[in-house]
């Protein structure tokens, strides 16, 4: 792993629509914004404390294959 994300944007709009992140890199993490619904009242919601993403980011490594 080489503890780098890879951020991937729109060449029309320019939003990030999805990256490969560093603290699980055999996953990825969708924009909710470029799925094309607006059905939100079905979609599970995890809170996660982003202000404190290296204290938490331990909580997705059972995520990762590596």
């Amino acid at each position: 792993m080489n503890k780098i994300a890879k951020h991937y944007f729109c060449k029309n709009c320019g939003i990030k629509s999805f990256y490969l992140p560093r603290s699980n890199p055999d996953g990825f993490s969708i924009n909710a914004r470029c799925l094309g619904t607006s059905d939100w009242q079905e979609r599970q919601i995890d809170a996660f404390d982003g202000q404190h993403w290296e204290a938490n980011a331990g909580r997705l490594a059972h995520l990762s294959k590596e």
